[in-house]
């Protein structure tokens, strides 16, 4: 018999901070589960983090099977030593965004394919509530961190739109390292039925100062966006807000792009120093663009929209000066050309986990902790099938 419709009822209803207790007692109900547990991944995605017993040893993303399961975003399972039981690890995730892990334990007689179906559906009916949730509680967000944030990192974090999302027509992947200390680099995105908008900001400075500029700059070109205003005059209007409270005194680099996502035009405006790559096919190339002023810096400062296209099957990358003029123990900097070599490197990955690992390589690079941001989005372009019909 299937139970869902009254988990879902129990679990909608739950209070914000009760989602796994509720769905441990439904599950223990419904399908005779012996163990419930949720594992979050934290904020530099190296590992997941138990829900309810944030003292515990986290586990690793890469050497356990809950990492494995998180990595490959498919339902696994594994027989549960010394018992007739059956532990079910199901990926928590919400439109690209990988959340955490789902573990439900089974009696092995229980654990069917019909019954990996109906937990798969639980997971994602959990992943939604959660998001939901975060406005009324901070258990979700406290149980994803290994160490405090500092105060710009929080700000910085709580701005993000997410850190993966997935369409037909593409699929975006982002993080920020130091994650736990980030302050002036950050990212955006918004997509509705003709378009999507993917903005990349750096506010200059350090701390606090850098945060709060950032916060402005993101939440002008939100306003912006939001009033239906093309991404130069969206440029503009934040440079303007940014020179009013500065007045020239500090500036916030940006890279700004707007997709059609019936044609694959995309139209950009470069006003800084992050930089686009582009990788169609095996070839890895940056996109030259006409820099721009970085926004804040003069008064009324006029921005020009330039364009190309995408096409299916395409990977642009996103990156801030972070990344590129990385240094090694020997003052070598990153460059070009290993920038190009480590696009190389993950292009069989999925969007979602492509900057993680671009920053892995960047880190093992620079071999010593830094304090300089470093931002890397990834974007998948797909397309538009003819009969997708918008």
């Amino acid at each position: 018999m299937n139970r869902r419709p009254d988990i879902e009822t129990a679990v909608r209803a739950a209070a914000p901070h009760a989602l796994l207790a509720t769905l441990r007692t439904m599950l223990a109900d419904a399908y005779g589960a012996l163990a419930v547990e949720l594992h979050l991944a934290d904020y530099g995605l190296r590992v997941l983090k138990r829900l309810d017993r944030p003292e515990e040893e986290p586990l690793s993303l890469h050497n356990s099977a809950e990492g494995r399961a998180f990595g490959s975003q498919e339902p696994r399972e594994q027989q549960v030593r010394h018992g007739d039981a059956v532990d079910h690890y199901l990926p928590v995730t919400v439109r690209g965004e990988r959340l955490g892990i789902l573990t439900v334990r089974l009696p092995a007689a229980r654990s069917t394919q019909e019954m990996v179906g109906e937990l798969t559906h639980v997971a994602d009916l959990l992943g939604h509530e959660i998001l939901v949730a975060e406005r009324d509680t901070d258990v979700y967000q406290r149980a994803r961190r290994t160490t405090r944030l500092t105060l710009a990192a929080e700000m910085q974090w709580q701005l993000l739109p997410a850190r993966a999302c997935t369409a037909a027509e593409f699929a975006i992947g982002a993080q920020l390292e130091p994650a736990y200390s980030i302050h002036g680099d950050n990212f955006d995105w918004a997509a509705d039925a003709d378009e999507l908008t993917l903005a990349v900001t750096n506010g200059m400075g350090e701390g606090i100062q850098a945060s709060l500029l950032t916060n402005l700059a993101v939440n002008a070109l939100r306003n912006a966006r939001r009033a239906g205003i093309g991404i130069a005059d969206q440029a503009a209007l934040a440079d303007q807000a940014l020179y009013d409270q500065h007045r020239g005194a500090s500036h916030v680099s940006t890279l700004l792009l707007r997709f059609e996502l019936a044609t694959g035009r995309v139209g950009v405006v470069d006003a800084g120093s992050p930089q686009l790559w582009i990788q169609r096919g095996r070839t890895v190339r940056r996109v030259e663009l006409e820099a721009q002023l970085p926004l804040g810096m003069f008064e009324e400062s006029h921005y020009m929209v330039q364009e190309f296209h995408v096409e299916p099957g395409d990977r642009l990358l996103l990156l801030s000066d972070g990344v590129y003029e990385a240094v090694s123990p020997a003052g070598e900097a990153y460059g070009e050309r290993a920038l190009a070599r480590a696009i190389q490197s993950t292009r069989l990955l999925p969007a979602a986990t492509v900057p993680r690992a671009i920053l892995g390589e960047l880190a093992e690079y620079r071999v010593t902790e830094t304090l300089d941001d470093a931002l890397v989005v990834c974007l998948d372009w797909f397309g538009r099938r003819a009969d997708d019909g918008g």
